[in-house]
């Protein structure tokens, strides 16, 4: 390719790196020779440039930033004592579903949260369940203990995170190793009950602080009725781009702390 720094460009998004393209759109005065020169930004490597031009530290704080708000956008700086807008063109990594349990309602979830290009990862303790086999779609599938893995995982602001173990248990295990951690989403699957006991009991024998299940979306789900695995993983799918698109949904978790009294769906009780 004649362009390398289109080049690195394009390996970045394929090798699923984020990366920002930074263009110097408008210069004038002093700076007007700025038009149009090109850099490639990441989170920690040092940028790459068209030509032999460094990028000003203030253009590559304002570069990181976006990336890090994966928000592309248009920043206005002064160089050379001229005015300059740079496009600062993020191409983020995809967002990251962690799925920790490989039973029913993990296989529709995976296969939906491949349709909305996340990057679909499986995590189950149990190998007749965590295979490739089973779930050909996601990126990565690990049988691994629930709580080493979570710990030692690079939990960030782009990472969803759905806990739907085959018991109790895991569930609360787990949900204690990423309470604390930058994830954009916690879900736990539960009725209302269960969820409401395993708060309580939290708090009670951990001392964790009431306000920090306030992040935790559970029960788990937008409140369509849903009852097969399917039509659960579908609720899931549709809250978590509730939280990623910044929809207004209300979350049914979101409900049901605002009244308790309130039934899990309409005409039952949860």
């Amino acid at each position: 390719m004649s362009d390398p720094l289109l080049a690195a460009l394009l390996q970045s998004i394929d090798e699923g790196q984020p990366v920002a393209l930074v263009t110097v759109i408008r210069a004038g005065g002093p700076a007007a020779g700025w038009l149009g020169r090109r850099w490639l930004v990441w989170p920690e490597r040092p940028p790459q440039s068209d030509s032999s031009t460094d990028l000003p530290a203030a253009l590559l704080a304002q570069a990181r930033r976006c990336l890090q708000e994966q928000r592309s956008q248009v920043v206005a700086e002064k160089i050379d004592g001229g005015p300059v807008d740079v496009f600062v063109e993020v191409q983020a990594r995809p967002p990251t579903l962690i799925i920790v349990g490989a039973g029913h309602v993990a296989l529709p979830l995976a296969q939906l949260g491949k349709m909305i290009d996340f990057d679909v990862v499986v995590l189950d303790d149990r190998p007749q369940f965590a295979n490739k086999q089973r779930f050909p779609m996601a990126d990565r599938v690990l049988a691994q203990p629930f709580e080493e893995t979570l710990r030692g995982w690079p939990i960030n602001a782009n990472t969803f995170i759905v806990l739907v173990t085959r018991g109790h248990t895991h569930d609360v295990a787990c949900l204690l190793e990423v309470l604390d951690s930058p994830a954009a989403y916690i879900g736990m699957i539960g009725s209302k009950r269960r969820v409401n006991a395993v708060f309580e009991l939290l708090q009670k024998e951990r001392g964790i602080a009431p306000e920090k299940f306030s992040r935790v979306y559970s029960p788990i789900g937008l409140d369509i009725g849903a009852e097969s695995p399917a039509e659960i993983a579908i609720a899931i799918i549709a809250e978590i781009i509730n939280v990623y698109r910044g929809g207004r949904a209300v979350p049914l978790s979101a409900a049901l702390r605002a009244d308790r009294r309130l039934p899990l769906h309409p005409g039952r009780t949860g």
